[in-house]
């Protein structure tokens, strides 16, 4: 049943996530998205700042915080609705998908398994061919992907 709602929970994410491909392509402003949507509206800081009920420099602040990466979410939904916008935000996983980022992880974890337990057999002289090393890797990548374990992200 676990796993069962685990496969569930990734595929919903990743359904989630896949809204969001578009937008990766998508570069940021070099002054930034408040920068540029003030500007495109013929906006002063001033008038910026009357809408977020503080001084122009303020506003200002708010625009080179945000283009240095330091403004916080509640700061950026302040800003889009003084502008009139909705603020929205996401993850995308640099793989894929969830389950591709979950399978890449269970790869390297299965290898590492699988390659420290034949190297303590040929120590013993019981080394494995490379046939079932490799059937091994599949058969642990399995399983790790089924249970997602926590151990999987040390």
């Amino acid at each position: 049943m676990v796993r069962l709602a685990r496969k569930l929970m990734i595929e919903q994410l990743d359904k989630k996530l896949a809204q969001f491909t578009e937008l990766k392509k998508i570069e940021v402003p070099l002054g930034g998205w408040i920068n540029a949507v003030r500007t495109t509206l013929n906006m002063s800081l001033a008038q910026l700042g009357r809408r977020l009920k503080m001084t122009s420099v303020g506003a200002k602040g708010i625009e080179d915080r945000e283009k240095d990466g330091s403004i916080t979410l509640k700061k950026l939904i302040e800003a889009g609705r003084a502008l009139d916008l909705d603020f929205v935000y996401g993850f995308l996983p640099k793989e894929s998908s969830i389950e591709k980022m979950i399978e890449k992880r269970a790869e390297q974890v299965a290898r590492e398994i699988v390659m420290r337990t034949s190297h303590n057999m040929k120590l013993e002289e019981q080394e494995n061919s490379e046939e079932r090393l490799k059937q091994a890797i599949k058969d642990r990548v399995d399983m790790l992907k089924r249970e997602v374990p926590k151990h999987l992200w040390d």
